[in-house]
């Protein structure tokens, strides 16, 4: 216990030394299901591109997506992620550039990925993705019982077990997930979206798509200006699923650009403007060739932080856990702007 507590003292203090200011900050946090870190830091996978099956036009993946240069690679891939995150905030989990960033569960599949990021724990009677409500309070839970955040948070999701998840009923906290309909606010775009999002070819029955649940939560941030938001993309879990790596590539490439989205909306808002916290990570990694469109048997994955004020940004070496995520959250609202510390 003792070693765990020092642990997340060096992460916190890694990451943000933060005088108090009145105004408490305001959180997104930001999930990318079975997104691998390979890709993340290191772009296309030529062997997963040459050396298998999962993609259909070869030829066009990598002329959208490959460069001989890491930097240019990983850039084409995720070009929010690498030309703006990675010059103004923090990234972790590069394994083979000494930064670990691991989950501390060892079922390596979503439900208990979700819950170690939303509780700060290993759950290991989570066994199955079960439409089960979590017995665990979440850090969104936690929050909306303090009067800076209550009835101030809300989430969006694309799988449709997150209300479960986040145990809407006992939290209180609004989730619109799967194929629901929002109706907590009333604009063209939200209503074009009730309409239609499942008269749109339906992939998956409880996965929706991602453009879907991002244009709702964006629609909702607008209106309502919550200060702790929790998006939830699903697509690239389910393409990797569907053995499709040039869709689980192009979703990725969509994702980060819907991120970027998000981030200039902060930044030209005025309740958001410098004083929003942006926490992206995701809830396991993948196999490597064979098992790819499995999940595995890594634990290792990746975080991503971007908010006010941070220096000494790009790389962090170390070694990082998953379950610091819902502490480092509860830090952040305490506060609202952020000095790292000088060696």
């Amino acid at each position: 216990m003792k070693k765990l507590i020092v642990l997340f003292l060096l992460f916190f203090l890694l990451i943000f030394m933060i005088p108090r200011k009145e105004k408490s900050p305001n959180i997104f946090l930001i999930t990318l299901d079975g997104v691998r870190w390979q890709e993340v830091f290191h772009g296309i996978d030529m062997d997963l591109v040459e050396k298998t099956n999962y993609v259909e036009d070869k030829a066009l993946l990598i002329n959208k997506y490959y460069s001989s240069e890491l930097f240019e690679r990983r850039k084409k891939l995720m070009p929010f992620t690498w030309n703006y995150i990675y010059k103004n905030g923090k990234l972790f989990g590069d394994s083979l550039n000494n930064s670990n960033f691991s989950l501390t569960n060892n079922k390596i599949f979503s439900y208990p990925g979700y819950n170690e990021i939303l509780t700060g724990k290993a759950d290991s009677t989570i066994k199955s993705n079960a439409k089960i409500y979590n017995k665990n309070v979440t850090v969104l839970e936690k929050l909306n019982q303090t009067n800076n955040y209550k009835n101030k948070i809300a989430a969006f999701a694309s799988w449709d077990v997150f209300p479960y998840i986040i145990n809407d009923k006992r939290s209180g906290i609004p989730v619109n997930a799967g194929y629901m309909e929002e109706l907590n606010i009333k604009t063209p775009i939200v209503d074009y979206i009730n309409k239609n999002q499942k008269r749109t070819p339906v992939i998956w029955e409880n996965v929706r798509l991602d453009v879907y649940t991002h244009n709702l939560a964006l629609e909702y941030i607008k209106k309502k200006t919550p200060k702790l938001v929790y998006i939830a993309y699903g697509e690239t879990d389910d393409f990797a699923h569907k053995g499709d790596y040039d869709f689980y590539i192009n979703s990725l490439n969509y994702t980060d650009n819907m991120i970027a989205e998000l981030w200039s909306y902060v930044q030209s808002n005025k309740f958001y403007k410098d004083n929003t916290y942006f926490i992206i990570t995701t809830d396991h990694g993948r196999g490597l060739i064979e098992d790819w469109s499995g999940h595995g048997t890594s634990k290792a994955s990746w975080l991503a932080i971007l908010g006010p004020n941070i220096k000494k940004t790009g790389l962090v070496e170390g070694n990082f856990y998953t379950n610091q995520i819902a502490e480092t959250i509860m830090q952040i609202s305490k506060k609202s702007e952020t000095e790292i510390p000088t060696d």
